[in-house]
């Protein structure tokens, strides 16, 4: 009898396991990194809605993540204080995130590119840190093991 009752709760906790939402590990780390490379407001709002979407689904099961939007190419404008139409979004959810984590980052290669093209400095919004390349940052964050998302 106590064979039987202890194979009625294995089945028992391997059908709970494969029910939706089921997290095995509630306080896993999550890490999400999303590409920005066009020069589209549309796409840069909705990467940031893929991050208040990511920050708000984590943050209703107590849990917290890590994202980074690494912009490189004709996306480095979205993070440009000159030219950016989301600045202020950036700046909104650069303060809003904790317990979570959003960075942004920029590309230099990019950066160094639009200044020698534009013959002036180009400044990046204060809520953005310089990466060597965009490109090579979403590589080695995939290499780290994170998540890749591309609006």
């Amino acid at each position: 009898m106590r064979t039987i009752v202890k194979i009625i709760a294995v089945v028992a906790l391997l059908c709970s396991a494969a029910q939706p939402g089921y997290a095995a590990d509630d306080t896993k780390e999550h890490h999400i990194a999303i590409q920005v490379d066009q020069d589209d407001p549309a796409v840069m709002n909705l990467a940031l809605n893929n991050v208040v979407n990511v920050l708000d689904m984590y943050q209703s099961k107590g849990q917290s993540v890590k994202i980074e939007v690494v912009a490189y190419g004709p996306g480095l404008r979205m993070l440009r204080d000159d030219t950016s139409p989301v600045k202020d979004r950036i700046k909104q959810l650069a303060a809003l995130s904790f317990p979570s984590e959003v960075k942004f980052s920029a590309c230099n290669i990019t950066k160094t590119g639009m200044e020698k093209h534009e013959g002036h400095p180009v400044t990046i919004v204060p809520q953005a840190g310089l990466v060597p390349s965009g490109a090579m940052r979403l590589v080695e964050l995939q290499e780290d093991g994170w998540s890749y998302l591309k609006p």
